[in-house]
Parts: structure tokens; C-alpha cells; sequence
């Protein structure tokens, strides 16, 4: 389900944060405008005001908008300049990876207080299976007012809980909640709950499959639950009709995976204008490399494999890839190796984006270093490690890119050169 899902808000008593939570350990807890919230908390000015946080570019994207923002109809994944026309008066703001990564590892430090079994979903939401708390934190509605208590008081934000006995309804749970709520869907009343919804609430229903349901007459959960299985099949296909009416009954069988780890990591960026200067593409991978760096050090994670993304002013995409000798979670490592696949392709058409991504990764406590011969005992993963320390105290402007180069490599920056 996308963050652009409407669930009404709670009210109703039968799911509010006092209703029976017997055999509800799942808990799904989303940060309420996560990257908007954080910017707000350090610029307590902004408090109150609409605030939008992406690309700022005419080809950006909108990554997160406060509450103020979201009354004027601006949403996550908006283009920016949608944003801009629906409300010119809200404050623009660049994403800063390196802060939501910091206030999302907090963030998780709290849950894992409460409970080992925490599966992160992305830097703002996680799961939580809190059936072995019980004996020190009580029961589970009381566990998650526990958890929205601490991140109030200790981070300065706010989160909304959906308590539930699987992890689909509690994250519906959870999106009914926002901003700032609690809600409890009580085991014996998950149908109750869940077959007024819009088919759209399922997993697995986008815009187009929603359409295609609801031109069968197909508008609600109980609808689509209710729905013989070959009409189904025939509207979404056979293992898609399986999936949707599994969940329409509440059926979730999943559990919590702590062991859940991201597959890649990565950064990309759009231009204003197409590209064609390659001195421009060397300065922009420099900074998506950091960026991927900054996120994989905080993540505590390495990897093998470093890709490369191109998109053409004609939408064309490609990408190359190229496998490392020792994994990394190096920007300088990741940039030379985007830097060497990038003079590979060689393109001489206008380029409208670039990204840069490290796959294949591991556990960097699990992964041994190896130093090559010549290699100093203490080269670029201190110097960035070093550089993230300080940007953690003063802010991550002050530690730019370009210091991942020596003065003659920053020179060929400023005076390029075809690679």
C-alpha cells in the first residue's frame, strides 16, 4: 500500500487505542512525515508552516511534506513543481540523507529497547512483534503508547501506531492512526474493520489493477472478498486473485523478520536541463557516491557490486555494473568505479539523470578487510568515517564531496576532460 493511500482517520471505539488487544502483537510503526519532521526539529522556526522536502529542481520529486503542506493537496512522489503550484508558500527543502539516517537510527534504538524482533521497512517505518514483552511492558496497546511517549520525548518527533494480530492490518492500523495516533484493530474484529476499505487498501493493488476491479463492480474489500475466484482471476490474474483474496479475509501468515537487510543501496540525481558537459556528470556521481556512502556506513553495511544508471533526454535507460575485488562501503571506491563505467559507455547524448548504486551487500562487522599492496593502514574508509563524525556535529554542508579528492583530481573537476 503507498503512502498516498486515504484510510478515514479513527474514531470509531471499536478500534481506538482502549480496544481489546488479546492476540494483537503486531505492531507497525510509521514516523509521521519523517524527512519534513526532522528538518522541522532542527528549525524550530518552520514549526506550523508547510514544509516540502525533494528535489527543488523543475524535474524534482517531492521525498516528504509536512501536514500543513499535505492540506493543499501536496503528496510524497509529486513532481515539485506540482508541489510549487498547489502551494507556493510552503518552504522547499533538499532531502539530507545523512540526518534521517541518524534520526531513523535512534529512532530504532527505541524499538529494539522494547523488543529484538523489529524489521525495519524503510528509514520511517518498521514492524514489531512484542508477544515476548509483554512481561516487562504489559500489553501491547500499552507497549505501543510506550514507544510513541519515547520518541516524543527523546527525538522530538511523532509516530502513529497500528496494533494488530497480523503485519498487513497493522499497517493498516497505523495509516488509519496518522498523524500521531494509536489504533488497536482487536483480533475478532479484523473483518469488521477491514471490508468497508477501498480495494485500493490491499497490497498488491495499484491504480491500474483498482480500475480493472472496479469496472467488475468491485469497489470495497468485501466486495473483492465476496467475489468468485475466476472473476477475480480474470481481472488481476491467478496469483495475484490468490494473494488479494487472502488479505480481503485477513489472512497474513507472515511473521517479523529481524534479519531483513536492503539489497542495495544508492542515490541518484535528475538535472534541471539535459547534460552533455561530462566535467558536470564526473561532479554529479562524485556527490552521489558520497551520498550512497553516507547511507552504508550508516547502515553499517558493504558491497560488492557498484552500478551505474544513465537516463537519455529521450527517457532511454541504461546501466553497467561492475563487481569489485573486496566490498566497500567507500564513496572514493564507488566514484572511481562509476567514473571508470561511465568513460566505458562514453555517451554524446544529453543526459537527463544519473544515479549510483552499490549492490551485493553484507554485514560490515561480518566482512574482513583487506588491504592491497601499497594501500596505507588508515586511507579513505577512516578519512569518510571521520568526515561522518564531523558532519553529525556540524552539519553535513561543511563536509563537501570534493574532499574526497586530492587538490589535482578537484582540479580536473573544475577543467574537464573527455574521460
Amino acid at each position: 500500500m503507498g503512502r498516498s493511500q486515504s484510510l478515514p482517520r479513527g474514531g470509531d471505539p471499536r478500534f481506538g487505542p482502549d480496544a481489546d488487544d488479546t492476540g494483537c502483537s503486531i505492531l507497525h510503526v510509521d514516523m509521521d512525515a519523517f524527512f519534513a519532521s526532522v528538518e522541522v526539529r532542527r528549525r524550530p522556526e518552520l514549526r506550523g508552516r508547510p514544509v516540502v522536502v525533494g528535489g527543488v529542481g523543475p524535474r524534482g520529486v517531492v521525498s516528504s511534506a509536512s501536514y500543513e503542506a499535505r492540506r493543499h493537496g501536496v503528496r510524497s512522489a509529486m513532481p515539485t513543481a506540482r508541489a510549487r503550484a498547489l502551494c507556493p508558500g510552503a518552504v522547499y527543502l533538499p532531502p539530507d540523507f545523512a540526518a534521517y539516517s541518524e534520526a531513523s537510527r535512534a529512532v530504532m534504538r527505541i524499538f529494539r529497547d522494547v523488543t529484538p524482533l523489529v524489521e525495519p521497512l524503510s528509514l520511517d517505518e518498521a514492524f514489531l512483534d512484542v508477544a515476548g514483552a509483554r512481561r516487562l511492558f504489559g500489553r501491547p496497546a500499552a507497549i505501543a503508547a510506550l514507544i510513541r511517549r519515547r520518541v516524543a520525548e527523546e527525538q522530538r518527533l511523532t509516530c502513529s501506531v497500528g496494533v494488530a494480530s497480523s503485519k498487513f492490518v497493522a499497517k493498516l492500523g497505523s495509516t488509519r492512526a496518522k498523524p500521531d495516533g494509536l489504533l488497536v484493530v482487536p483480533a475478532d474484529r479484523v473483518l469488521d474493520f477491514l471490508h468497508p476499505l477501498p480495494v485500493s487498501a490491499l497490497w498488491g493493488v495499484g491504480e491500474r489493477s483498482a480500475e480493472a476491479l472496479r469496472r467488475l463492480g468491485l469497489r470495497t474489500v468485501r466486495d473483492l472478498a465476496e467475489a468468485p475466484s475466476g472473476l477475480l482471476r480474470r481481472a488481476v490474474g491467478e496469483a495475484s486473485a490468490a494473494h488479494l483474496h487472502e488479505l480481503a479475509w485477513g489472512r497474513d501468515p507472515r511473521g517479523v523478520s529481524p534479519e531483513h537487510v536492503e539489497k542495495s543501496i544508492g542515490a541518484e540525481t535528475t538535472f534541471e536541463t539535459d547534460v552533455t558537459d561530462p566535467g558536470e556528470i564526473r561532479r554529479a556521481l562524485l556527490a552521489l557516491a558520497d551520498k550512497a556512502g553516507v547511507r552504508l556506513r550508516a547502515a553499517g553495511q558493504v558491497g560488492r557490486t557498484v552500478s551505474l544508471k544513465v537516463r537519455f533526454a529521450d527517457f532511454r535507460t541504461i546501466s553497467r555494473a561492475r563487481t569489485l575485488a573486496v566490498p566497500t562501503d567507500t564513496a572514493r571506491e564507488m566514484f572511481d568505479t562509476a567514473w571508470a563505467l561511465w568513460g566505458v559507455l562514453a555517451p554524446t547524448e544529453p543526459v537527463r539523470l544519473v544515479g549510483v548504486r552499490m549492490e551485493g551487500l553484507a554485514p560490515a562487522q561480518e566482512t574482513p578487510r583487506q588491504l592491497t599492496l601499497g594501500e596505507p593502514e588508515r586511507g579513505w574508509r577512516e578519512a569518510e568515517a571521520a568526515a561522518d563524525a564531523a558532519a553529525a556535529r556540524f552539519g553535513r554542508s561543511v563536509i563537501g564531496p570534493a574532499s574526497l579528492l586530492g587538490r589535482r583530481e578537484q582540479r580536473r573537476v573544475e577543467k574537464p576532460t573527455r574521460p
